[in-house]
């Protein structure tokens, strides 16, 4: 049997959780007072620190490079990546504007993103309640990674070709092996007593999967999903090596071939800045979606 012993029998969990139900608490989180705002203690503190940090970071390198400790070569001074970043934007660089680069690469993480959301999710959440699928899924996942993409992008390549669907692929892997692993763990974190005392309820066994279990596990499979799309962003690049006229990865390989540290510094800012956004984004719905978490 799994952990879960799959819902477990009807009748043997009604016997069980009617004591668990009676005895309450099991599913009754402690409810926040009139206008009190779940967040962890000292949140405006840190991100103060975090502001600072970032100014002192970039007062660092305006000083550093304007008063030529640094080759321009090895670390451009803001004022040129900001010039570089103005004139991707208007005349564009590597034959497409920044916009152009943004939206394609936009579209290979995010629809490979999407792929594993509907994929590996469903994946993870079944492996955490059944060992057969569990000891299917469990050996390919586990082997595959640790594996960097540039060590399978080449059968990529072979199987699929250098079109738009190996790049997708390629980043798509590197999503969904994180994603399926956040979504087991979050499943095998369900208490039984939690199932046996849904069953005293009168639940069915859909209503389990959908109320208990997939409640409890939506704090991990939130964290495997911003964990996923880093490891996206990070592939990106290696996806857009291959074949690619446009694209941040492509701008990026393109300015480095030719010592172009202010369009390979402008781009990375880019990246950064985007996926930082997003992170910002799921945390934000971590908060609206999953309250309790860290607090039951």
């Amino acid at each position: 049997m799994s952990r879960l012993q799959w819902l477990i029998p009807r009748s043997h969990a009604v016997a069980q959780g009617a004591a668990a139900a009676r005895a309450g608490g099991l599913f009754a989180t402690k409810a926040a007072a009139p206008g009190q705002v779940y967040g962890a203690p000292g949140q405006g503190k840190s991100v103060a620190i975090s502001v600072v940090t970032s100014i002192a970071l970039f007062v660092a390198w305006f000083a550093i490079t304007n008063l030529g400790l640094i080759k321009p070569l090895f670390l451009p001074t803001p004022q040129a990546v900001w010039g570089k970043f103005v004139l991707a934007l208007t005349e564009g660089v590597a034959n497409s504007t920044l916009a152009e680069h943004t939206w394609i690469s936009l579209q290979r993480v995010f629809g490979a993103f999407l792929l594993s959301c509907v994929t590996a999710v469903p994946v993870g959440i079944l492996m955490g309640t059944n060992r057969f699928v569990r000891g299917v899924f469990d050996p390919p996942i586990e082997f595959y990674r640790p594996l960097p993409p540039l060590a399978y992008l080449p059968l990529m390549i072979i199987w699929f070709g250098i079109g738009e669907l190996s790049k997708i692929l390629l980043i798509y892997l590197a999503i969904f092996a994180p994603m399926a692993i956040s979504a087991r763990a979050g499943v095998r974190s369900v208490s039984i007593e939690q199932i046996h005392a849904a069953y005293a309820m009168g639940a069915s066994r859909l209503q389990i999967v959908w109320h208990v279990i997939l409640k409890a596990a939506l704090p991990e499979i939130l964290t495997g999903m911003r964990i996923g799309i880093g490891f996206g962003w990070t592939t990106l690049v290696a996806a857009e090596m291959v074949a690619a006229t446009r694209g941040l990865g492509f701008m990026v390989l393109n300015a480095a071939q030719y010592l172009q540290s202010d369009t390979v510094i402008m781009g990375i800012i880019v990246i950064g800045l985007f996926a930082f956004g997003f992170d910002l984004l799921m945390r934000y719905l971590e908060r609206a979606l999953v309250p309790w978490k860290g607090r039951v």
